[in-house]
C-alpha cells in the first residue's frame, strides 16, 4: 500500500562544512515539526536545483551557495529563508520579496574579534615562517641544511593597513602593541579619521612601497576589485608580507602568483579565494612562498555558537506562525 506523501515542511541546510550548527543548538523541536536534511557540501547548478526543489525553507551558511532569482523560481514551495551573519552578498533579495518570502538572518558574534585574530596569525605565521619549520622539524630536521634568511621582528616595522574599518582597527591596535608604525589607506580615508586611531593616513602608492605587512580589511567595490594588480604589486618591499583576511577580489590572484615568483612581496598569506574550497589545482597551491588557509577568520566556536542559535530560533518561530527574529524581508 503506497504511503501519502509527507506534508511536513521539509528544511534543507546548506554548507555547514564545519557541521556545527546542529552541534552548537538543540534542534529536537525543529526535528518534530520538519524534516531537516543537512547538506553540508551542496553541488552547484542543475544538480543543487534537483537536490532542494522539494524545499520549503532553506538555511544558508553566510553566502556560500548563491541563492541568485534563477534558483529562487525553480523552488515553488520555499517560504523561508535564514541566513548566518547579518550580510549575505549572494542573495537575490528582491526576488525573494517578490515571491512574498520572509528572509531572516543570526546574530555575528564575535566574528570581528575573530577576524582580527586570524590576521595576526597569517602575519606571525608568515613572519616566522611556521608551516616551513614544522615541515622541516617533522621531516627529521633541527635547522636548514642550507644558508637562508631567517624569520624576522615586527618591532620597529610598518604596518599597513588597507581598510580601517571594524577589523582594521582592531589589527591597528595590535600592531601598535607590538611597536609598529602603522600607516592607512582606504578610498575614502582622511588624516583626521585615521589620527583618531592612532595612525597615519597616506596614498596607497606610499603604503605599498614602505609597509612591511600590508594587511588587506576593505569590503570590494567596482573600484577596488583587482585593486593589488600587478603594478602595484610590484611596488611592495623585496621583503614584504601581503595579508588578505577579507575578500580575495581585492587581489589579481594570477598576478600575485607571478609576483611571489619574481620575489617582490616576499610572502603572502591568504584566508580567502577566488573559488572556496580551494581547487586541487589551483596555482596558488604551487607557489612556495606562501601560507594558505581555507577561509577561517570567522570560523571558531563561539561564532558558530551564535549562528547555530540564531538558525534553531529563527526555523522554530517560522514553523509555529510566528515571525521570525531579525527579518529583512
Amino acid at each position: 500500500m503506497n504511503q501519502p506523501p509527507s506534508t511536513r515542511p521539509k528544511i534543507y541546510v546548506l554548507a555547514d562544512m564545519e557541521q556545527a550548527l546542529p552541534r552548537l543548538a538543540d534542534w529536537s523541536d525543529i526535528h518534530a515539526l520538519a524534516d531537516v536534511e543537512f547538506i553540508n557540501d551542496p553541488p552547484s547548478g542543475e544538480a543543487l536545483r534537483a537536490r532542494i526543489a522539494d524545499a520549503d525553507a532553506l538555511v544558508l551558511m553566510r553566502d556560500r551557495v548563491p541563492l541568485n532569482a534563477a534558483l529562487i523560481a525553480e523552488l515553488p514551495q520555499l517560504r523561508y529563508v535564514v541566513f548566518t551573519g547579518t550580510r549575505n552578498t549572494t542573495l537575490d533579495l528582491a526576488a525573494l520579496q517578490a515571491r512574498g518570502i520572509p528572509v531572516s538572518h543570526t546574530e555575528w558574534g564575535p566574528s570581528k574579534d575573530s577576524t582580527c585574530e586570524m590576521t595576526w596569525a597569517l602575519i606571525l605565521g608568515a613572519l616566522r615562517q611556521m608551516e616551513q619549520e614544522t615541515a622541516r622539524l617533522r621531516a627529521g630536521q633541527w635547522r636548514p641544511q642550507e644558508p637562508r634568511a631567517l624569520g624576522g621582528v615586527l618591532h620597529g616595522q610598518t604596518l599597513g593597513l588597507i581598510g580601517l574599518g571594524e577589523i582594521g582597527s582592531r589589527v591597528a591596535r595590535v600592531g601598535q602593541a607590538f611597536g609598529m608604525e602603522v600607516l592607512t589607506w582606504s578610498p575614502n580615508m582622511t588624516p583626521a579619521r585615521a589620527a583618531a586611531h592612532g595612525v597615519k593616513a597616506v596614498d596607497l602608492e606610499t603604503l605599498l612601497a614602505q609597509s612591511k605587512i600590508v594587511s588587506l580589511h576593505l569590503v570590494p567595490s567596482p573600484a577596488s576589485r583587482g585593486l593589488l594588480n600587478a603594478e602595484r604589486l610590484s611596488s611592495m618591499r623585496d621583503d614584504a608580507i601581503l595579508v588578505n583576511s577579507s575578500r580575495s577580489a581585492l587581489i589579481d590572484h594570477q598576478a600575485l602568483c607571478a609576483a611571489l615568483l619574481s620575489g617582490r612581496p616576499a610572502f603572502a598569506a591568504l584566508d580567502v579565494f577566488d573559488v572556496e574550497p580551494l581547487p586541487a589545482d589551483d596555482p596558488l597551491l604551487a607557489v612556495p612562498n606562501i601560507l594558505l588557509t581555507p577561509h577561517l577568520g570567522f570560523v571558531t566556536e563561539p561564532v558558530f555558537a551564535r549562528f547555530a542559535h540564531g538558525v534553531a530560533e529563527g526555523l522554530l518561530a517560522w514553523l509555529r506562525g510566528e515571525k521570525p527574529p531579525r527579518m529583512l524581508a
